[in-house]
C-alpha cells in the first residue's frame, strides 16, 4: 500500500462505507467502458506486433517494473526482440518519445529510464500508449513484441497477453476506488493470461485464482552499490551497526525498509510519495550520513546525492515455467520461439 494511502482502505469501517456509492459509480463506469470495447462500440488500436500488458488491479506498488525487466530478458532468450512502453509518470511532457539512457528522469520518467538502463531494450513513453508503441516501432523496426509497463486498464491499446501482478497486502479492504484501493474487482484476475503473486496468498485469493495460470514471484537483492560508482559493492555486514538513512519514493516503501532490516541493517526510514521528484534538500541528513535507496529513486538522485549514497538493486525471481502461457499465446499470434 502506498505511504500516502488513506487508512480506511485497510478496513471496511464507516469512512469506507460512506464512499461505497462512489465506488459503485466508479465500478459501473469501468464496466460500461469494458462493455463498449467488448461489443465493438470502441475499437482498441493495434500496433502491428503483439502487446503484453503487465499491470495490476490496485493502486500501489506490486512489483510490476521488475517483472517487466524479467519478461524482457526471458523473451530475448526465447528469440524475440522486445521493446517496452510506459506512461512515464512524472515527466515534463505527455508526448510520445523514445528513451535514451542518457536522458533525465524529468524528461522520460523514472521507471522508463530505469528499464532502458536495466534491460538494454528500446523503450518509449507517452500518455497515449498506442502512440508510444507506434513511436517505438518507427524508431526500432526490429521490435517484434511490445511489453507495456502498466496499462491493464488502458483498453485503447489492443493486447495479446495480460500479466497481472498481485500483492495481497495492496488489495486492502478489496473495495473499488475511492472506498478502497482497487481499480478493478478481484474477479478481474480470472481473465488474465498469467497472475504473478508477490508475497503470501490467502485461501480466499487462491479460490479466486483457481483455474488461472499463476506463479510466485519474489524480489531479491544481496548487495549494495555506490551510487557514484556502481562497480563498488558492499554487503550488509560491511555497514555494521552504522545508522543507514533509507530513502524510498516507491509504491511500497515499508516493504523496502523491512527488507533492509531483515538483512541486519540499522535503518532510519524516510518514506516519500511514489515518483517523488527528489531534490538535494530531501537527502540532507547531516555530515557523514550514509544513505541507501532503490534503483528507481537512484536514477533521479545521481547528480546531487551525497558521496556516501548506496543503491540496493533487486531483481524479480520467477519460475521459468511461468513464461509458458505467454509463449503459447504469442505462438497463436504467428510468432514462434527460437
Amino acid at each position: 500500500m502506498p505511504a500516502t494511502a488513506p487508512r480506511f482502505w485497510f478496513d471496511r469501517g464507516w469512512r469506507a462505507c460512506l464512499l461505497r456509492p462512489a465506488s459503485a459509480l466508479f465500478g459501473a463506469l469501468a464496466a460500461l467502458r469494458r462493455f463498449a470495447y467488448a461489443r465493438g462500440w470502441c475499437t482498441p488500436r493495434t500496433v502491428g506486433v503483439p502487446v503484453i500488458v503487465v499491470g495490476n488491479i490496485a493502486v500501489g506498488g506490486s512489483g510490476k517494473t521488475p517483472v517487466v525487466a524479467w519478461l524482457a530478458a526471458q523473451l530475448g532468450d526465447a528469440g524475440f526482440t522486445p521493446g517496452i512502453i510506459s506512461r512515464g509518470y512524472g515527466r515534463s511532457s505527455d508526448a510520445a518519445q523514445c528513451v535514451d539512457v542518457t536522458d533525465s528522469a524529468i524528461e522520460v520518467g523514472d521507471e522508463p529510464l530505469l528499464l532502458a538502463r536495466l534491460t538494454g531494450c528500446p523503450v518509449a513513453v507517452g500518455r497515449d500508449r498506442p502512440a508510444a508503441a507506434m513511436c517505438l516501432r518507427r524508431d526500432h523496426p526490429a521490435v517484434d513484441v511490445i511489453i507495456s509497463d502498466d496499462g491493464l486498464q488502458h483498453l485503447a491499446l489492443a493486447r495479446a497477453v495480460e500479466v497481472v501482478v498481485v500483492d495481497e497486502q495492496v488489495l486492502g479492504n478489496r473495495w473499488l476506488l475511492p472506498a478502497g484501493p482497487l481499480r478493478e474487482s478481484v474477479g478481474r484476475l480470472r481473465s488474465a493470461d498469467l497472475v504473478l503473486t508477490h508475497g503470501e496468498v490467502s485461501a480466499s485469493l487462491r479460490a479466486v485464482l483457481a483455474g488461472v495460470a499463476t506463479a510466485p514471484m519474489t524480489l531479491r537483492g544481496d548487495h549494495f552499490e555506490r551510487l557514484a560508482d556502481r562497480r563498488e559493492r558492499r554487503s550488509a555486514a560491511d555497514f555494521g551497526d552504522t545508522p543507514i538513512h533509507a530513502v524510498a519514493g516507491i509504491g511500497r516503501p515499508q516493504r523496502f525498509f523491512d527488507q533492509l532490516r531483515d538483512m541486519g541493517l540499522n535503518v532510519v526510514p524516510h518514506a516519500f510519495a511514489d515518483h517523488h521528484p527528489f531534490s538535494a534538500t530531501d537527502l540532507a541528513f547531516g555530515a557523514g550520513a550514509v544513505l541507501l535507496m532503490t534503483e528507481k529513486d537512484a536514477v533521479k538522485c545521481a547528480h546531487f546525492a551525497p558521496p556516501d549514497t548506496w543503491v540496493f538493486p533487486v531483481r524479480a525471481h520467477i519460475p521459468p515455467a511461468a513464461l509458458q502461457p505467454v509463449l503459447e499465446t504469442l505462438s497463436r499470434h504467428g510468432r514462434q520461439t527460437a
